[in-house]
Formats: structure tokens, C-alpha cells, sequence
């Protein structure tokens, strides 16, 4: 009789000592061990850069899209200026101008952030182009 051969093989791989007291809690640590090891192997998501896990389909479709839409339009001259995607690509000259942004608010170049004013409703803070300031007080601060 023929043995069938096993498509399993076994890996091992050391870690801290609190991790496989963790790990050995578990009902069964091989298929959770397995199904991080995929689910970390998988298409990095393209909007989270990585923190989560897409499958390829939505990767192939979303990445092309995003890298695309890496560019917008500055709310106070509306000249084109490169989005960042995350904080930490953030040189910290521009860590406040794009602060505001990635809370919801105006996008500006540098230049037209330096010359908005600070609008100081309830300690806002935010830099808002003049002809844009009715509409910021009436959509940020009525609730």
C-alpha cells in the first residue's frame, strides 16, 4: 500500500518567552500561528499602508486609484500640491499646515497658510482663507 505523502512540514522559530506562554493559552496554536502568517502575507491595504490586509482583488483595484489620487488642489489658490499619506511622512515644518487637513480641515500650500488667519473660535486654531471663513465658523463650530 501507498503512503500518502503529508504536504505539511514543520517550522520553528523562537520569541520571547511571555509571547510563547501567549501562544501556548491557545486551543490551537498552529491554525492561529497559520492564519497570521497568511493574513500578514496578504495585499498590504493601500489606504492604511500596510496596518491592515486586503485581498488582491481590492488591492489591485484601490492601489492604482489611490496612487492617482496622491495629488490635490491647495483651498486657498488652488494650485496642485502633493498629499501625504500618513503623519509620519510629515517633515515638522509642515506637521501643523497638514494637521489641520488630516483633521477635517482646509488643505493649504504654505504660502497660503502663512498668510490665513488663525481662526480663534473656542481655541480652534485652524488657518482659514478669509473668504472662507463664514463658512468654516458656520460648518466646524455650530453643532
Amino acid at each position: 500500500m501507498r503512503r500518502k505523502t503529508s504536504k505539511m512540514a514543520v517550522v520553528a522559530f523562537k520569541v520571547e518567552k511571555e509571547l510563547a506562554a501567549l501562544l501556548n493559552k491557545l486551543k490551537n496554536k498552529s491554525e492561529f500561528i497559520r492564519r497570521s502568517i497568511v493574513a500578514q502575507l496578504g495585499m498590504a491595504c493601500p489606504l492604511c499602508n500596510g496596518r491592515g490586509v486586503v485581498p488582491r482583488g481590492v488591492h489591485d483595484y484601490y492601489a492604482p486609484l489611490l496612487s492617482k489620487m496622491g495629488q490635490a488642489h491647495c483651498d486657498g489658490c488652488g494650485d496642485e500640491m502633493p498629499l501625504p499619506r500618513e503623519r509620519g511622512d510629515l517633515s515638522a515644518d509642515d506637521r501643523a499646515r497638514l494637521e489641520q487637513f488630516f483633521h477635517g480641515g482646509p488643505l493649504l500650500c504654505d504660502g497660503c497658510y502663512d498668510k490665513a488667519p488663525t481662526c480663534n473660535y473656542e481655541g480652534c486654531g485652524w488657518h482659514i482663507s478669509p473668504e472662507k471663513v463664514a463658512e468654516h465658523v458656520h460648518q466646524a463650530h455650530h453643532h
